[in-house]
């Protein structure tokens, strides 16, 4: 019912559940800590980076079409999507059930800034592949709590997660 298949976990998770690995928009890897100064994209004038493996977490770790989603894919799920608050193997998240009536659970990862975690089960904070027009130390990301979703820009060096999409 949506115009891309959305994957089952996170990358670095192995269940629907798993919270997976943070990364910096633009970033491939994982990192102790999450600051302006170790960002490779931080400031740089960008196009959208959906498939394009040098930049694109989703694409250089799982390989074959997967991706991170645009803005506008993840416009789709916010708009064309049921949202339940629940918990699965007691992790807080969102069941999200599109019109063809197939469901996927986003757990409430959080997101990493410098070397800590914020708002772990409270919120869900998850790349677009899309950077912020007006500025360039921004990006595309939706966030989720229980009462709320949203696609936003936040500062690419934040270690957010990531749910690859694929056509």
């Amino acid at each position: 019912g949506l115009s891309v298949k959305w994957a089952t976990c996170n990358v670095g998770a192995s269940q629907p559940h798993g919270y997976g690995n943070y990364y910096a928009w633009g970033g491939t890897e994982t990192k102790s800590e999450y600051t302006k100064e170790n960002s490779s994209t931080y400031g740089k004038n960008m196009s959208d980076i959906s498939g394009n493996s040098n930049y694109d977490v989703a694409r250089s770790n799982w390989g074959g079409s997967w991706r991170l989603p645009t803005k506008r894919e993840m416009e789709e799920l916010v708009n064309k999507c049921t949202w339940q608050w629940t918990s699965q193997s007691g992790v807080k998240g969102h069941k999200v059930t599109g019109p063809n009536g197939n469901s996927i659970f986003l757990p409430a990862a959080s997101y990493c800034y410098g070397s800590s975690r914020n708002d772990v089960g409270e919120g869900g904070y998850y790349w677009s592949s899309t950077p912020y027009e007006s500025n360039t130390y921004y990006a595309y990301f939706l966030y989720f709590s229980s009462g709320d979703r949203s696609v936003s820009w936040d500062p690419r060096y934040n270690g957010l997660t990531v749910r690859p999409v694929s056509e």
